[in-house]
């Protein structure tokens, strides 16, 4: 008997345990942002108790053992082998993705607000378009075009306050944080590639473990500075918390949301995590936002959300990887 060339739909247990799978994922993404949204306020606090630099030394010490351990749960003492071309580009994304987007971004924050840094970095995706279409890999559609100019107008409505008041340390700070969104957009477009050849796992501790020696020597002298016998248990906890629990266990599951929910309906989540941050910061530092602020920052994430989700189905804007920091 010649077979039908339709599939067979699934049996309704596999559907109701699909279903049940997406719904944890969905779950778990929630409290992924709320982490990742609260780190923000959890980073002020221990850089006002170690200095940047510091918490960069430390972080860097952390990390590579990190890495080195899951890849060795991963593959055991059989780490995959990369070609000395791509391990030149894994390199490159450490240096990127780590010296200079992770070490700014440090540095941003603690001269910015909590709700500025983490609407400014949520504001990447059109670094990403930008550079993309720099580079001739996309074009720009007019919704694109539209979501971008939106943006652009959302956050000076947004930072009008601090420019207008000459709060030139924390306007220096946005500035900063500008500028370490973009480094990470060229992270996102330089690790696509690599990610699709040699998995993401790879790539994330390969590039963790070759970035984090130049860190680690830029910020040594802030390292050598700090008391570290001298901090409070609440700062080390904050440290684990930042290194571990936010940027290292939080690309791992966010990889998992996407795998099981799929990028375009993951995404769209990570445009919660400004409003999270923010809440978190007036909660816990008093942090306050005026109308002006307020309608700044919702216009900067609907011009940012149309950016990204009004190219085309396969647009690389919409299959960023998940933050470094």
């Amino acid at each position: 008997m010649a077979e039908s060339p339709h599939e067979a739909p699934a049996p309704a247990s596999d559907l109701g345990h699909r279903a049940a799978r997406e719904r944890k994922a969905l779950w778990v993404a929630l409290v992924l942002v709320l982490v990742w949204g609260a780190n923000f306020s959890v980073q002020k606090m221990v850089f006002a108790a170690m200095s940047p630099g510091g918490f960069l030394f430390a972080r860097y010490l952390i990390m590579p053992v990190a890495a080195a351990l899951l890849l060795c749960w991963r593959y055991r003492a059989r780490w995959p082998r990369v070609p000395r071309q791509d391990l030149l580009q894994l390199l490159k994304l450490g240096i990127a993705g780590h010296l200079l987007h992770v070490g700014l971004v440090t540095y941003g924050i603690h001269w910015s607000t909590a709700f500025s840094s983490s609407l400014i970095l949520g504001c990447g995706p059109l670094f990403t378009l930008l550079i993309l279409r720099a580079t001739g890999v996309e074009t720009l559609t007019r919704g694109q075009v539209v979501g971008v100019a939106v943006a652009l107008a959302g956050v000076l409505l947004f930072l009008s306050d601090k420019l207008l008041g000459a709060q030139w340390s924390a306007s220096a700070g946005d500035l900063v944080l500008v500028v370490a969104a973009s480094f990470f957009s060229y992270y996102t477009v330089a690790a696509k590639p690599l990610i699709e050849k040699h998995g993401g796992v790879v790539v994330m501790t390969y590039a963790v473990l070759l970035g984090s020696l130049p860190v680690v020597l830029v910020s040594l002298p802030a390292g050598l500075q700090v008391a570290w016998g001298e901090l409070s248990p609440a700062v080390w906890l904050g440290t684990l918390y930042a290194v571990l629990i936010s940027a290292f266990l939080g690309w791992m599951v966010w990889g998992w949301v996407n795998a099981v929910r799929g990028v375009a309906r993951s995404a769209p989540l990570m445009y919660l995590m400004p409003p999270v941050a923010g809440l978190v910061a007036w909660a816990a530092t008093g942090e306050r936002y005026t109308g002006i602020k307020l309608l700044g920052a919702a216009l900067a994430l609907a011009g940012v959300a149309l950016a990204q989700f009004a190219g085309k189905r396969t647009d690389p804007v919409r299959e960023g990887v998940a933050p470094v920091d």
